[in-house]
């Protein structure tokens, strides 16, 4: 059975090696993360050449996203670990200074307020401003109390801070990054659907195919979803930095709703963080974990992402066989995988005419328990279109363009091939059948239903929908 949620695994130390991710990739991986935070561009550089030596090795298109570290505030060096318990009086200085906390956001003192909370460590400890002068200097009350040790991130939830999303790192990131056969571009804690146009005017700059993935990890963000998500090309839950920024609890239903609404307006959707975090150490996941990966493919999610269970952990393999085997499971039962089978009224007026044809495939397809959605393609977008009805019926993309194909491994339900395209539009009907036929994915007496563009060599958009029977 083809599995239709895709898998994407952070590469770090466990998996880096070529060998390592030619077994990831071979058994399930469809999107490999580089995350920017914590690679250099030479170690980059080395996994995205061995990623691209692979794909061609085993006739894959896995893609690549190159996730940017953004405005994560950390604080300075400790020589020792510093205990803070409760009630205890802290000052953290945005300079260097004897006697107190550094912090690397220059702003810090500007930006905050009394009374204001402020989280270390992913919110183990919890404090509370008392004083500020404005400056440089804060004082702060521990509330709730712990270890603290070198470069913890710090979490300002309630504070309206004033970083610029793309930072100077990541300016620098961003440049490498660009010169790379990278696919997706990670965009860290977005604020505003003003966060993604000033990533856009950077790759436009540069001439690039990038797609960015918006990744939801503030309250601000929650705020101006809609807008985040019509701005960007994919969505990202980020879970873990969302989860100290607003309330746990409020987490779950956050990602049902970010799921739903991307679905509707045809954005591809990753959830992330945590997904099966105990096999960064043990060899089996949690009862709770497993329903969490089944939740979040009933949800409808385009692809779930392994984070240090395959970055930094000791079981990178059985992590992806464990993720893999619940999707299978989960998508082989009678549960539902969130569907919108109604057409939707189309904000695009230049698209209006594909995506009718993308919306009544999919319905005739229902209606006619077609086994098959072949899909030729120039720039990804009747696939992507089509996989968000979340049809029964298998989506297969056809085309010439290489990034296109890599790029489509993120989506829902899609399976890429080359083709070069037929002469006649009936010729690439034809031919695209028949290539599904031979590798045995289709049979005779299968329906299929074909999306297409009329006149084949004009490479438009799609303008034809052909119900058939294979012969």
């Amino acid at each position: 059975m083809i599995r239709k949620t895709k898998i994407i695994a952070t590469i770090g130390p466990a998996t880096s090696t070529k060998e390592m991710l030619r077994r990831i990739i071979q058994r399930g991986v469809n999107v490999c993360r580089i995350n920017f935070s914590h690679m250099s561009h030479k170690k980059a550089k080395q996994v995205i050449s061995s990623i691209k030596e692979i794909n061609q090795e085993l006739h894959k298109h896995t893609a690549i996203l190159a996730d940017l570290q953004g405005p994560k505030i950390r604080v300075g060096e400790i020589k020792n670990s510093l205990k803070l318990t409760r009630g205890k009086e802290v000052v953290f200085c945005t300079r260097k200074k004897r006697n107190t906390m550094y912090i690397d956001y220059s702003r810090f003192a500007k930006d905050v307020n009394i009374g204001e909370k402020i989280l270390i460590d992913d919110g183990k400890m919890s404090l509370k401003v008392l004083s500020t002068n404005k400056k440089d200097t804060v004082k702060l009350k521990v509330v709730f109390g712990g270890v603290l040790t070198s470069n913890k991130g710090v979490n300002l939830p309630s504070t309206k801070i004033t970083l610029p999303c793309i930072t100077t790192k990541d300016r620098k990131d961003l440049e490498f990054i660009l010169k790379q056969k990278i696919e997706w571009i990670g965009l860290s804690f977005v604020r505003t659907s003003n966060d993604i146009k000033s990533l856009k005017r950077l790759i436009k700059r540069n001439k690039s195919p990038h797609k960015i993935i918006a990744k939801i990890e503030k309250p601000q963000a929650i705020k101006d979803l809609d807008a985040i998500i019509q701005e960007a090309d994919a969505v990202m839950v980020a879970r873990g930095d969302l989860g100290v920024e607003v309330p746990t609890q409020k987490v779950p239903a956050y990602q049902k709703m970010i799921v739903e609404k991307c679905i509707m307006e045809s954005k591809p959707v990753v959830i992330a963080t945590q997904m099966l975090e105990s096999m960064t150490d043990n060899p089996r996941a949690t009862r709770a974990e497993v329903n969490d990966v089944a939740n979040s493919v009933i949800d409808g999610a385009d692809a779930l992402m392994l984070s240090g269970e395959t970055s930094i952990g000791k079981h990178p393999l059985k992590t992806v066989d464990t993720m893999r085997k619940i999707i299978r499971d989960v998508e082989k039962s009678k549960h539902s995988i969130s569907k919108n089978e109604s057409p939707r009224p189309t904000k695009n007026k230049e698209r209006i005419l594909s995506e009718a044809i993308c919306a009544n495939a999919c319905s005739i397809s229902e209606q006619t328990k077609a086994e098959a959605i072949i899909a030729v393609t120039y720039s990804g977008y009747n696939a992507i279109k089509t996989s968000s009805f979340r049809p029964n019926a298998f989506i297969y993309a056809f085309t010439h363009n290489h990034t296109i194909l890599n790029t489509l491994s993120l989506v829902w339900g899609v399976r890429g091939f080359y083709y070069d395209g037929g002469a006649t539009t009936d010729q690439t009907i034809e031919e695209t059948i028949d290539y599904l036929k031979q590798n045995k994915l289709i049979k005779k007496n299968d329906f299929v239903v074909n999306l297409a563009s009329m006149p084949a060599q004009e490479k438009g958009m799609t303008n034809v929908m052909k119900l058939s029977k294979v012969k």
